[in-house]
């Protein structure tokens, strides 16, 4: 893996002497089927570049990884591959003005999700094919310039299997036996695409007509596997994206820019989806095989209208370098939000973007590892890295607040003007902030700095003091507060809402009062003299990025009447809040599982209901003193048993607490009962125990030993797919055995035969916070193992391995000291590893302060 990687100074330096003036990419993927022999399966991989170098005899270089280069060619001249070829980059000396490199290579096809992915369905033996290469792994597949600024047209020419279909980004099509690509428009090669096999293929069209009758008509196609067909649901996928052209087109003033759009869920995908012009790829996982809630739609057409937002920011506007990838993530993911409620029926998105989305943000703005906005990227596994909680999440939220800064009609006309003045070009923080200075009259430089350049959370908590009687309002302040670690205090615009109770029981808002606060304490006057507050929620409305912290009175409130809250989105921020304090070891776990065991019964959004549920379940492995642990289980067991009877029947409620009771369950009798629903020999009314249901059902039975090797196996026989193999995976993994769990081990650390897929299922069934005494042995183990696997394994499995497999159930002391002292004795493993193990690390001591924290409230 390091010598894969790409420094920003070399990617600088590379830029200021090249300039590309085009790619022609040719192929040849029959290798894909058929008997390989034994060998592994290389495709072979030819590319010619024509660029320009601004300082005649200079040297450069081109990247690609690959098993083997048969040829290398420069102007003509035959250069020796084994000089000039190292297994990442192909040395170019002596360049000319303009340059023409021709590179015949074998390229390997990938079993991890980057580069050109192979994967064969159980169900039929047919194979799939999908590139992915996001940060840098197109180099995979074809030579070129991996950098994002190096942007160029590209030509694709594809020969595959008979009877198979070839997409790339332009349209194709087939003639003597090649797929032949239109060229497309100057893009960066981390989102050039193909996806070929016989994949499913639905066909539509958009059409819109402009204000000065100019027609734009886009063919749309969505695609997936054969086996998934019959669960196929292309038409709301349509429904979704039409809606989604519409949104943009009516606010960005900048048409759709790629001609056609396809749409693919692949197999064994990495991400959630990636924005490849012309032919997006998404994770198959979107296709829905049982029944599942709104929340699961909502989500899905998020990341559709993400990944459309995408073509504007980040495709036809791209970052210069990865320090950036806000200018594109960020913007995607407010965008997906801001297109789902302004043009979906999903109107309540934003309650999910302020309890799921931020949940994220907050976790990772607290790690050791956060960084500002704008992060300082040093190479591409610093890049792969920050595809996280502060570029999205934060970024979203900051962008979120900065449309309530400049005033939303000044932020879409600041897009509008960045894009025509950048398109097809690479940009960097000022870019946009110089227009968004012109279309709001504002200075955006002071903003920037605070919100962009700076890292960590800030909190604010409400001090209300009454007055003599008690009754009214004397003065009402917000404290802001940062860490030490982060002391940066930001300027917030605000909204603080004032709650009571009605005669009826339910907790309203009546006063609100938008604010700015910039300092420690920050007196809101407009509230003097109103009636004395029941509950003071500073963040009304989830204008600003905080944690929001509560007044005695405000958390007696809650702790009695949360589920009375009649407003939605206050509630779910009210809940936002607790779980923050459950995290900093404010609030007990024991007294968050008690809220949860009385109110989220009352919980109307689905999409909150099951946040709240994974909130429960780490709050009781993480968060709860270990003593207490049987006693939470026991309750949220009986709590979720009493909440699946009561909820309505066939209702996608009843079916959230069916999931969650599946997760909790521990006592004979709570198995007994899941045995007999798969068995159908007890039913519970509106219940349908589908085929996705049946494997959450039988997790815990094997996890608890109550479902051998046999009965996974015929459950295997019911649903012999795919997605039937990975649940079979996780669930023979989760067994309570310690020849299972070595097994386990050893084919995720010591071999590479699994596919990414099944890398992440085997990891996930072993790692039972139920099996705790199971899997302490491996903690050395780990400790002794990840710097191996960071140095063979690819990236992604490396980080699938150091996260999944840190010995977080193994929750004492001592592991943290073994945490520290790895650190301290690998002082110079690779950034990336460190910085992973460094996060780990941050949790675990996170998790024993809060352990500390209910144990006190237990004595």
């Amino acid at each position: 893996m390091p010598g894969e990687n790409l420094s920003r100074d070399e990617a600088r330096e590379r830029a200021a002497l090249l300039s590309v003036d085009g790619y022609e990419v040719s192929l040849d993927l029959r290798s894909a089927v058929g008997d390989a022999g034994g060998e592994p399966r290389t495709f072979r991989s030819v590319t010619t570049i024509r660029f320009r170098c601004n300082e005649p005899g200079a040297s450069s270089f081109a990247d690609l990884v690959a098993p083997s280069v048969t040829s290398v060619s420069l102007n003509g001249r035959d250069l020796d591959p084994g000089e000039v070829f190292d297994g990442s980059r192909i040395l170019l000396e002596d360049l000319a003005a303009e340059n023409e490199l021709v590179v015949y290579a074998q390229c390997a096809y990938s079993r991890t999700g980057e580069g050109l992915h192979r994967f064969v369905d159980p169900e039929d033996g047919e194979v799939y094919l999908y590139t992915q290469y996001e940060p840098a792994d197109a180099r995979r597949v074809f030579a070129n310039f991996e950098q994002p600024d190096l942007k160029a047209p590209y030509r694709f020419e594809v020969r595959a299997p008979e009877g198979w279909t070839v997409w790339s980004n332009g349209v194709g099509e087939l003639a003597d036996g090649v797929w032949r690509f239109a060229e497309t428009k100057p893009i960066s090669t981390y989102i050039t695409c193909v996806v070929a096999g016989p994949y499913h293929y639905v066909t539509d069209t958009y059409t819109r007509t402009f204000e000065d009758g100019t027609k734009l008509e886009i063919p749309l196609g969505a695609m997936c596997r054969k086996g998934l067909a019959p669960h196929f649901d292309a038409d709301d996928v349509f429904l979704v994206t039409k809606q989604g052209l519409d949104f943009f087109h009516d606010h960005f003033d900048y048409p759709y820019p790629f001609g056609k759009y396809d749409q693919a869920f692949v197999p064994e995908y990495n991400l959630g989806a990636m924005e490849n012009p012309g032919l997006v790829t998404f994770r198959e996982e979107y296709i829905f095989r049982g029944k599942v809630t709104q929340a699961s739609y909502e989500a899905r057409a998020n990341v559709i209208l993400h990944e459309m937002a995408h073509m504007w920011f980040g495709d036809l506007v791209t970052m210069e370098w990865w320090d950036d990838l806000w200018l594109k993530e960020s913007f995607a993911d407010f965008m997906g939000t801001f297109a789902n409620v302004g043009a979906t029926r999903f109107q309540d998105a934003w309650i999910t973007f302020a309890n799921r989305r931020k949940a994220w943000a907050y976790r990772a703005d607290q790690l050791p590892s956060t960084h500002p906005i704008t992060a300082d990227i040093r190479d591409l596994e610093d890049a792969k890295l920050n595809f996280d909680g502060i570029t999205y999440a934060k970024g979203a939220s900051v962008l979120k607040q900065l449309v309530a800064y400049v005033g939303q009609d000044a932020f879409l006309e600041g897009s509008r003007r960045y894009f025509k003045r950048n398109a097809y070009g690479n940009t960097r923080l000022g870019d946009l902030l110089s227009v968004l200075a012109e279309t709001s009259g504002r200075d955006m430089t002071a903003w920037a700095a605070s919100w962009l350049q700076t890292a960590g959370v800030n909190s604010l908590t409400p001090q209300v003091l009454l007055d003599t009687e008690g009754g009214r309002i004397a003065e009402l302040a917000i404290l802001q507060e940062a860490p030490e670690s982060h002391p940066e205090l930001r300027p917030h615009r605000i909204a603080v809402g004032l709650y009571r109770r009605t005669p009826e029981g339910a907790v309203e808002r009546y006063a609100r009062v938008e604010t700015d606060v910039h300092e420690p304490r920050t007196v809101v006057a407009e509230l003097a003299g109103a009636e004395a507050p029941e509950l003071v929620l500073v963040n009304d409305d989830d204008l600003t990025y905080c944690k929001v912290r509560f007044d005695e009175t405000s958390l007696v409130t809650l702790r009695t009447h949360l589920g009375a809250l009649t407003d939605p989105l206050a509630r779910a921020l009210c809940w936002s809040a607790l779980w923050n304090m459950t995290r900093d070891a404010l609030l007990p776990a024991r007294d968050f599982v008690d809220l949860v065991l009385r109110f989220a019964g009352r919980e109307s959004d689905i999409g909150v209901l099951q946040m709240l549920h994974a909130w429960a379940n780490s709050a009781l492995a993480h968060y709860a003193a270990p003593d207490w642990r049987e006693t939470g289980g026991e309750l949220l067991a009986e709590g979720a048993l009493r909440e699946l009877r009561e909820a309505e029947p066939g209702s996608e409620h009843q079916l959230a607490w069916a999931r969650f009771f599946a997760s909790v369950v521990t006592a004979e009798p709570d198995l007994k009962l899941l045995t007999d629903l798969l068995d159908g020999t007890v039913e519970i009314d509106g219940l349908e125990v589908d085929q996705e249901l049946r494997w959450a059902f039988l997790e815990p039975l094997a996890a608890h030993g109550a479902a051998d090797e046999s009965v996974l196996a015929a459950e295997l026989v019911r649903d012999d797919t795919a997605s039937g193999k990975r649940h079979q995976v996780r669930c023979l993994a989760a067994r309570p055995s310690a020849p299972v769990k070595a097994q386990a081990w050893a084919q995720v650390v010591e071999s590479d035969a699994l596919s990414n897929a099944l890398v992440e299922a085997t990891i996930s069934g072993f790692q039972q916070p139920s099996q705790r005494e199971l899997t302490a042995p491996y903690a050395q183990l780990y400790f002794a193992a990840i710097e191996r696997v960071w140095r063979e394994r690819s990236i992604q499995i490396g980080m699938d391995v150091v996260r999944g497999l840190f010995p977080a159930y193994q929750d004492r002391p001592e592991t943290l000291d073994a945490t520290d002292a790895w650190l301290e004795a690998h002082r110079d493993a690779a950034p990336a590893l460190r910085r992973l193990v460094l996060e780990a690390r941050d949790d675990l001591a996170r998790a024993l302060r809060a352990q500390e924290c209910d144990a006190a409230a237990g004595r």
